[in-house]
């Protein structure tokens, strides 16, 4: 069992209240092989919301009290990601998934790149904050764009 970011599958739960539709994702879950989890909805943030950056550091950063998540309006949302950070991994664990596929550049689930909190559309090397505790627990994590 796998769990994938709730975007790439058509859940318009982006902070924008749009989606990231991947049709391979979609089947992945109509197939019953993949469960969607969108972290921020997790961790109590509404649908539309600000868009969020880390600040700091990366997802690794912010599990560590060393980095937060500010939105750009100021507002530090750091506890709401760890939130559902921990929801995430609460039911990948409950599912013994042993694979997520999530959405690259996301401060939640960035698997590889994330923007640099500065609000300005640059990007750098790192993790979101869910995708670092599910390393941290063991679960392979990978963006939409690994696939084939």
């Amino acid at each position: 069992m796998k769990i994938v970011s709730a975007c790439l599958m058509g859940c318009e739960c982006r902070y924008d209240q749009k989606d990231n539709l991947v049709n391979e994702i979609k089947q992945l879950v109509q197939d019953g092989k993949a469960i969607p989890v969108c972290p921020e909805q997790l961790g109590g943030l509404p649908t539309p919301r600000n868009p969020a950056e880390i600040v700091g550091g990366d997802g690794f950063d912010v599990l560590d009290g060393k980095a937060t998540v500010i939105d750009n309006q100021g507002n530090d949302v750091t506890e709401q990601f760890l939130q559902g950070a921990r929801q995430a991994l609460h039911m990948a664990q409950a599912l013994c998934a042993t694979e997520a596929i999530l959405k690259e550049r996301s401060p939640s689930c960035g698997s590889g790149m994330i923007y640099n909190g500065t609000f300005s559309g640059t990007k750098q090397k790192g993790v979101g904050v869910t995708a670092a505790l599910l390393i941290r627990h063991g679960i392979h994590v990978s963006s939409e764009e690994m696939m084939n």
